[in-house]
C-alpha cells in the first residue's frame, strides 16, 4: 500500500470526498492514520475530528453514510481522494445539503 505522508500536517491529511458516479465534490475532512486504516478496512469513511480530538464515521447518527468505492492519493502523498456512494437520504453536509460547497465567493468583483 502507498503510504500517506501524515507528517506534513502534524499527523493529519486532508481527505476530499467525491461522488463516484457524478464526480461532484461533496466535502473535505481530515484523517489521521487510524481513520484511514479504518476507512479502508470497513468500506465506510471515517474522519478524525480536530475539534473533538476523536474518530467519527460519517453518517453514524444521520444514516447518510459514505460507502467507499475507491481511494487514491496525490503525487505528494499528503492528500487523500475518496470516491464514494452516498447512502441514506443523500445528504452529506450537516446543513442539510448534498455538498458542503454551496457558499459562492466573489470572482473578479462579482459572483459567478
Amino acid at each position: 500500500m502507498t503510504e500517506i505522508d501524515f507528517d506534513k500536517m502534524r499527523g493529519l491529511a486532508p481527505a476530499i470526498v467525491q461522488d463516484a458516479a457524478s464526480g461532484e465534490v461533496l466535502m473535505l475532512g481530515f484523517m489521521n492514520r487510524e481513520a484511514l486504516e479504518k476507512t479502508l478496512a470497513s468500506g465506510f469513511v471515517t474522519f478524525f475530528s480536530r475539534t473533538r480530538n476523536q474518530l467519527w464515521t460519517k453518517g453514524e447518527t444521520s444514516g447518510n453514510r459514505l460507502e467507499l468505492v475507491s481511494a487514491a492519493t496525490d503525487c505528494d502523498r499528503d492528500t487523500v481522494l475518496l470516491r464514494v456512494r452516498v447512502l441514506g437520504d443523500g445528504v452529506v453536509c450537516h446543513t442539510g445539503t448534498r455538498s458542503c460547497f454551496t457558499q459562492a465567493l466573489p470572482v473578479n468583483g462579482g459572483a459567478r
